[in-house]
């Protein structure tokens, strides 16, 4: 969930189909004409603009991430996934507009707040407690949390659903997916259907606040007793489907590390990759969003506090298996079995293996150095990033090769891939092969 720790603005969430449809439609307009102003200005220059170029201006990004922090819900969760990117990929100004979707997220007017209260609780809801401050610790795609303690006093975060998420994911999820196609930036003989249909089955799962709160006792009980882990306990009487009641836990953001002595931050994100690892081959369940502000630190700065788990889903057998083949390749460091393994769990087509060989052969060459050097691994020291980044643009010129690897795969990657990126914010420095070296080992053969 994206953290807010200042007073949040106040916007009212269009819950109505036909409100959020209005919303995409300005967008789409306010695209159109970015494109035609940034188009008629390169030609004025003499330059022949490419439409993806034209698409992605800091002016249009910073209208799509105005545009989806107003309608919250599916359209501004997608959005978030995008706002990750670290630079690798986007344009780091690009990147920068992008991350105003985790920092800045509108919070709900008062009376809307209490007509959903209302709506969940009855009308006297407020007989229940001795405190409810109306103005949101947090506020994020699907809810906003507040801070409140009951009359038996209990000190609580209470997450409440904005109106109308769970109703427009279906819609929202196809509205972002055709600006995708219209903008010409996915070929269109690429099938998302597949992940689209994925996307829309967890974030209805993510909207669930009953679902989430099974899972928030799934991870009380995984990690019950355990020093360096903190999970809020859950409040069955007060949570509904659209309100989930939980402990509040005092702490920091988890980028507050930035400020603290290199030991801190590599043992904070060690404990994270050891988790990762965990959820990937012990528990068989993963929390798979990555969003920094799901992670806060505890007031004593020992212990991870973990939040946010509606995005929690089963990891089968399979891709466990596909894992653990990648990364005893990559310990092996033979190129060969890791271009094998990364074909059949998905990540690249074979074409793309087959056409594009000697760029897949630099990006494995690169890793496997990397990895491969003595002593930790130093997260901060992106220079490597840009071989690969090249090399796969250069595979990404052909449209052929293009591939969507499967949806379960994507999720857990995207765990992956933004528990490196927050260690990358914190610069830190972790023995990545020695920890997987030693889980691997720990596993049945």
């Amino acid at each position: 969930m994206s953290c807010k720790d200042n007073h949040a603005d106040t916007r009212a969430v269009p819950g109505s189909r036909r409100a959020r449809m209005g919303q995409f439609g300005r967008l789409a307009g306010g695209l159109a004409g970015g494109i035609v102003a940034e188009g008629a200005r390169r030609l004025a220059e003499g330059k022949r603009p490419r439409l993806d170029e034209l698409l992605l201006t800091p002016g249009n990004v910073a209208r799509v991430a105005d545009r989806l922090s107003h309608l919250r819900g599916a359209a501004m969760k997608l959005g978030q996934m995008v706002s990750m990117d670290a630079g690798d990929v986007l344009p780091p100004e690009l990147s920068q507009i992008m991350a105003r979707l985790r920092e800045n997220a509108h919070s709900m007017p008062p009376k809307q707040l209490e007509a959903v209260l209302a709506q969940d609780w009855g009308s006297g809801w407020r007989r229940q407690f001795k405190y409810f401050n109306p103005r949101p610790l947090a506020a994020a795609s699907i809810g906003q949390v507040h801070r409140a303690i009951t009359r038996d006093g209990r000190d609580l975060a209470i997450k409440v659903q904005y109106p109308g998420v769970r109703e427009s994911i279906d819609a929202d999820v196809d509205n972002v997916a055709t600006l995708l196609r219209v903008s010409n930036l996915l070929p269109d003989q690429l099938d998302i259907a597949p992940l689209l249909a994925e996307a829309k089955q967890q974030l209805h799962e993510e909207a669930d606040y009953q679902r989430e709160a099974m899972q928030l006792r799934a991870y009380g009980t995984l990690l019950e007793g355990e020093g360096y882990y903190l999970v809020p306990g859950f409040h069955e009487d007060l949570t509904t489907t659209n309100v989930l009641a939980m402990d509040f836990v005092p702490g920091r953001s988890i980028e507050t590390l930035e400020d603290q002595p290199q030991h801190v931050r590599d043992a904070m994100m060690q404990r994270l990759i050891a988790l990762v690892l965990r959820e990937l081959f012990d528990f068989g369940l993963m929390q798979t969003d990555p969003n920094f502000a799901n992670y806060r630190v505890s007031e004593d700065g020992e212990r991870l506090v973990l939040l946010d788990f509606g995005a929690a889903r089963t990891v089968s057998p399979h891709v466990a298996q596909n894992y653990r083949a990648l990364l005893q390749a990559g310990l092996a460091e033979d190129h060969d079995a890791i271009a094998e393994a990364a074909i059949a769990a998905g990540f690249l087509s074979q074409h793309a293996a087959d056409a594009h060989r000697p760029h897949l052969d630099r990006i494995i060459a690169t890793i496997v150095a990397e990895l491969a050097k003595p002593g930790p691994f130093d997260f901060g020291d992106r220079a490597f990033v840009q071989t690969i980044r090249e090399e796969g643009m250069a595979i990404a010129q052909d449209r052929a090769a293009w591939h969507l690897p499967p949806a379960e795969i994507l999720f857990v990657q995207r765990k992956i891939s933004g528990t490196a990126l927050l260690a990358a914010r914190l610069k830190a420095k972790v023995d990545v092969r020695a920890m997987v070296e030693e889980k691997l080992g720990s596993l049945p053969a």
